[in-house]
């Protein structure tokens, strides 16, 4: 069987990028395509893939400014000529899952998110004071063809696995598409068990405007606490004009860095409402306890303490994005830090470790493979 992956650029490591790291090892000798590669940028095992880039990577500026080429990218995924391969595995939150489909191929989408800045992000991302004026014009005037697009291009997909079951609901609303749900992985194994507090704070995250960092920022200058933000991003200039002097932005980090920091901290601000989210299961998998917004694939990984029902905690939800409500939040923990136990979180963890989801996704890719050779047989008979 010849199998395609393909991904929507490779640019850095963040949840999508692990999960393609075991597409990788399932299909050791398939080919990559993507609209842009950074060499270096991700792991090893990525890496010694034969990668196949689109014309965006001839394009100027196309490793620090590829975001701008979005206009491009609906025509630079579908240049890729997938002739000849059997199965092809998208991996996709932008542009991937829209990819030609050749005729006798089975596509199979892992769906991390319908493309947020055209649809329920649209404000976070374009909204007054979120962007230049040139490009919250343009965005104005291709948003709906961008949803065109998004929409016809699910046509010859036959199978779509979503990250979680807040995405997946998102699938039904945007495309009217049904999809099972295999949540992503966390590297388990990685992270230590840490019952070690230094007194700080942590965000690990992207300085995306749906990330809400600054909700964290205004928080912790009001409660001059020390918070420690691991990240770089778009946001990151705005972001520090506003921090106090308890704020400590570290920049970007290596993998054992952040290991660290997970382990001497004393608990994992998550504000942003996520698709599902991996930070908040590192987290757990270091025995931290998780303080987030209770909105999105969260709720799904995170046991509040409030509504735990007998199962052991493993973080707080706050339910309004405010800092009023995160300060709340956060005052609440520290009158109950003797309610979380390091080892009952990391078990917590566990359930979401990579063989898991090695095996559900092989299990599925190989279901919904055959579930296509089956239709086509009969199609042609």
């Amino acid at each position: 069987m010849k199998v395609a992956l393909v991904h929507d650029w490779l640019t850095g490591t963040r949840g999508g990028e692990r999960c393609l790291d075991v597409f990788c090892e399932l299909f050791p000798q398939a080919d990559l395509y993507t609209l842009v590669h950074v060499p270096g940028s991700v792991s090893p095992l990525i890496e010694k893939h034969p990668i196949r880039t689109s014309f965006i990577q001839r394009l100027p500026f196309h490793q620090s400014a590829y975001r701008y080429y979005l206009p491009l990218f609906p025509r630079a995924i579908e240049s890729f000529d997938l002739s000849g391969y059997d199965l092809i595995l998208s991996s996709s939150h932008c542009v991937a899952k829209g990819v030609r489909v050749p005729r006798g191929a089975c596509h199979i989408a892992y769906i991390y998110t319908p493309m947020r800045y055209i649809w329920d992000q649209y404000e976070a991302y374009f909204g007054g004071g979120r962007s230049a004026w040139p490009v919250r014009r343009i965005m104005q005037l291709i948003r709906h063809g961008l949803q065109r697009w998004d929409i016809t291009s699910n046509r010859d997909i036959h199978a779509i696995i979503a990250i979680s079951l807040h995405v997946a609901d998102r699938i039904r609303r945007t495309y009217g598409r049904s999809a099972e749900v295999i949540y992503p992985p966390v590297d388990f194994q990685a992270f230590s068990l840490s019952a070690r507090v230094d007194g700080f704070y942590l965000m690990v995250t992207a300085f995306a405007p749906y990330k809400r960092v600054d909700l964290a920022v205004e928080a912790f200058n009001r409660l001059k606490l020390p918070l420690k933000i691991v990240g770089t991003g778009q946001d990151e200039k705005r972001l520090k004009a506003m921090a106090g002097p308890t704020v400590e932005f570290l920049g970007w980090k290596s993998d054992s860095e952040i290991h660290e920091l997970y382990a001497a901290s004393r608990a994992v601000i998550f504000p942003g409402e996520e698709d599902f989210g991996i930070v908040p299961l590192e987290a757990m998998a270091s025995g931290k306890p998780v303080i987030a917004y209770g909105k999105g694939g969260v709720v799904e990984t995170v046991v509040p303490l409030r509504e735990s029902k007998g199962n052991p905690p493993t973080g707080l939800f706050f339910y309004e994005q405010t800092p009023e409500s995160l300060i709340e939040t956060v005052r609440d923990f520290e009158s109950h830090r003797d309610r979380f136990d390091p080892v009952q979180i990391r078990e917590q963890a566990r359930r979401f470790d990579r063989p898991r989801f090695k095996e559900e996704i092989r299990n599925c890719i190989e279901i919904k493979y055959q579930e296509f050779q089956e239709k086509r047989h009969a199609q042609e008979v």
